[in-house]
C-alpha cells in the first residue's frame, strides 16, 4: 500500500419530503426535522446540532449537491457512499438524489452504494412500537435481476468508485439476504456480462445470532471483497459494527437490569476513551476501518439514545489517525477507511459545518490526509 489511503464517507439522502415520510411523520419531514428540535438532555449537552455554512439544506436543489461535493473534496474526501433503499418488487425510496447527481457532471466526487437493506420501523422518533413502516424483502433471481438493471447506468458512469475494474457496492446486512449466493452469482455474472470483472462487494454488519452463513463458502465461491469480522466479539463484520456492538452490550445491560428491556436514559459515553476502546488491531486482509467523528442520536431518539460527549474536532482527528496508524502497517489491506458519515444530522454524526465547530470536523480530515506522507515516514500519531 502506498500513502494513497482514500476516505470513503457514507451519505445519508433523507433531506427531501417523499410521500411516505409526509404520511408517516407529518406534512414535509425531513431529517431536519428531529434535528431542529433537539433538546439538551443533561448538563453541558450539545443540542441542538445546527448546520451551518449549507444550512438546513433540500436536496431538490441541484447546487446543494454541488456544494456538498466541492466541500468534501476539498476538505480531503474521496467519495460518498450513498445510502440506497432498494425494498423489493422495484420499490425505492430516496432515490431522487442518487439519481439527481447522476445526470449533473458538475457534482464532481466520485460515489458508490450501500443497499440499506433493512426493513424501516417505528425508530425516527425513537417510539418503542415496533410497527412496520416498509418492509424490506426479497423476491429472487428476477427481482436481483431488475435491481442489477437499475443500478448499472451508474456503475457505468465513470465517477462510480471501481476496484480492478469491480464497481464498489456496499450491503448493509447480507445475512438477511435468504439466498445470499445466489445473489452474489447473478450480480456477478451481470457484471461480467456488462464489461466489468465482477462486483467488488463490501459487508457493514453481520450479526451472527440468527443466522448460519458459511463464510468460506461465501468467500471461496463468489470472490466476497471485504469481509470484515470484529475482533471483540466476533458477531459482527464492520464497517458500521462498531456502534452496533455497543448498542447489542446496551440491550444485554437492560435484560440483566430491567426485565422489560426498556431503556428509560441515555446511554453516555465519553468519546476519547469510547473511540481508544473500540480502535482494534487489524484482523486480517480484507479488513477496512470505519471511524466516526461523534455520535449522538438524542435528536431521534430522545432518552433512549446513545450518546458520545466531548467529542470535538481535535479527538475525531486522533481516532482518525490512529485508524490510518493502523492500517498503514497493514500494507496488505484495501487502502480505504469508510468515514460514518458525511450528513447523518440526528444522529449527531456528520462532517459538515456546524453553528459550533465551523469546519472543524473537515478540516481535520484535511490536515490528516495532508500528513499522510510523515505518518508513512514515522508510523507513529501526530
Amino acid at each position: 500500500m502506498s500513502g494513497n489511503i482514500k476516505f470513503l464517507a457514507y451519505y445519508l439522502p433523507q433531506f427531501h419530503p417523499i410521500p411516505e415520510n409526509d404520511e408517516w411523520w407529518g406534512k414535509g419531514f425531513t431529517e431536519w426535522t428531529n434535528v431542529a428540535k433537539a433538546k439538551p438532555l443533561f448538563n453541558g449537552h450539545y443540542q441542538p446540532k445546527l448546520p451551518a455554512d449549507l444550512g438546513f439544506y433540500d436536496l431538490r436543489i441541484p447546487q446543494v449537491q454541488i456544494d456538498q461535493a466541492n466541500l468534501a473534496r476539498e476538505h480531503g474526501i474521496d467519495g460518498f457512499i450513498y445510502y440506497q433503499y432498494w425494498f423489493g418488487d422495484g420499490k425505492m425510496l430516496l432515490e431522487k438524489p442518487a439519481e439527481a447527481m447522476l445526470k449533473n457532471d458538475k457534482i464532481d466526487l466520485p460515489f458508490c452504494f450501500c443497499w440499506a437493506n433493512e426493513t424501516w420501523k417505528g425508530i425516527w422518533h425513537g417510539l418503542d412500537s415496533s410497527k412496520v413502516l416498509i418492509e424490506q424483502k426479497y423476491f429472487g433471481n428476477e427481482d436481483y435481476i431488475r435491481y442489477f438493471e437499475y443500478l448499472l447506468p451508474f456503475f457505468r458512469d465513470d465517477r462510480y468508485i471501481k476496484i480492478d475494474n469491480k464497481p464498489m457496492f456496499h450491503i448493509y446486512k447480507i445475512q438477511d439476504i435468504p439466498d445470499l449466493l445466489e445473489f452474489f452469482r447473478i450480480f456477478n455474472k451481470l457484471s461480467i456480462e456488462n464489461g466489468f470483472a465482477g462486483i467488488y462487494f463490501v459487508s457493514s454488519v453481520v450479526s451472527h445470532s440468527n443466522v448460519s452463513l458459511d463464510y468460506n463458502e461465501i468467500e471461496g465461491q463468489v470472490g466476497l471483497d471485504i469481509f470484515q469480522k470484529l475482533r471483540y466479539e466476533q458477531d459482527f463484520l464492520f464497517s458500521n459494527g462498531t456502534l452496533k456492538r455497543i448498542e447489542n452490550r446496551v440491550k444485554r445491560i437492560l435484560r440483566s437490569k430491567n426485565s422489560t428491556n426498556v431503556q428509560v436514559k441515555p446511554i453516555i459515553c465519553d468519546y476519547k476513551v469510547g473511540t481508544a476502546r473500540l480502535e482494534v488491531k487489524i484482523p486480517h486482509s480484507k479488513y477496512i476501518p470505519c471511524v466516526f467523528p461523534n455520535w449522538d442520536n438524542s435528536a431521534r431518539s430522545g432518552k433512549k439514545s446513545l450518546i458520545f460527549k466531548n467529542s470535538n474536532p481535535e479527538t475525531w482527528k486522533r481516532h482518525l489517525t490512529n485508524n490510518v496508524v493502523e492500517l498503514l502497517d497493514n500494507p496488505e489491506n484495501p487502502p480505504f477507511i469508510f468515514i460514518k458519515s458525511w450528513n447523518e444530522w440526528a444522529e449527531g454524526n456528520y462532517l459538515e459545518p456546524d453553528v459550533r465547530f465551523g469546519y472543524g470536523w473537515l478540516e481535520a480530515v484535511k490536515k490528516v490526509k495532508e500528513n499522510l506522507e510523515q505518518l508513512i515516514k514515522t508510523q507513529k500519531c501526530i
